[in-house]
């Protein structure tokens, strides 16, 4: 079984460039696909950027347990991680990282908890925010407006997570992400290292045993 990169914030704080760059940078990573109600943006491309389902279907897969986690974000529009995504990836022989809004997020990482490593992307401020979703120039006002009182809650739960990572300045933020990650991954190989040599380490003291057992039966019954 693989690991988790978790990459949560709210709205405009960057996650998707983080991630876009880790997916780059790393060829371990294979991104998670999720699942959404929300219709397409400009350019986002049906089962690569999301699973773009209408909400009757979305609710019928939440019915049948699709979903390893799933969130209703904004009124009618559900966002969510489909079980089939994660085996995926793990089939794959790599490791997932994940593009998720912050209460999903917290969900898997309660969920598969040290499998996963959890990133909050924060942004400088709120004003920063709000001007980084203005120069989108793809929602609409009354949109931005309930994006940032969502981030405002969002911003509560920052301490939930495994790393709290500021997005100020982008390059620096992109190569603090990387770092991270890979130090994760690292420590989670040599962890994995180490556990198996204590499992063939102790398989062989349990022989060894068996055989020395043996051994001292052997000389008994000669005794006798």
């Amino acid at each position: 079984m693989g690991k988790m990169i978790i990459m949560t914030a709210p709205s405009g704080a960057g996650k998707t460039t983080i991630v876009k760059h880790l997916l780059e940078k790393m060829d371990r990573l294979s991104f998670s696909v999720s699942a959404t109600t929300r219709a397409p943006r400009k350019g986002e491309v049906d089962g690569k950027d999301y699973y773009f389902l209408s909400e009757k279907k979305f609710r019928k897969k939440i019915e049948k347990g699709a979903f390893a986690e799933w969130e209703e974000v904004y009124p009618g529009k559900y966002y969510g991680t489909l079980k089939k995504e994660i085996k995926r990836v793990w089939k794959e022989g790599k490791d997932i990282v994940f593009d998720i809004e912050v209460k999903g997020a917290t969900n898997i990482k309660r969920i598969y908890e040290d499998k996963a490593l959890a990133i909050f992307i924060k942004p400088p401020s709120i004003e920063e925010l709000l001007n980084r979703l203005q120069k989108r120039d793809t929602e609409s006002t009354s949109s931005i407006k309930e994006r940032i009182n969502r981030a405002k809650e969002e911003m509560t739960y920052q301490n939930n997570f495994d790393v709290i990572l500021i997005n100020d300045v982008l390059p620096i933020a992109l190569i603090e992400a990387a770092e991270i990650v890979q130090n994760f991954l690292t420590q989670a190989a040599a962890t994995k290292v180490a556990k198996e040599t204590k499992k063939k380490k102790d398989k062989k003291k349990r022989k060894g045993k068996k055989k020395e057992g043996k051994s001292v039966k052997k000389k008994s019954k000669k005794k006798d």
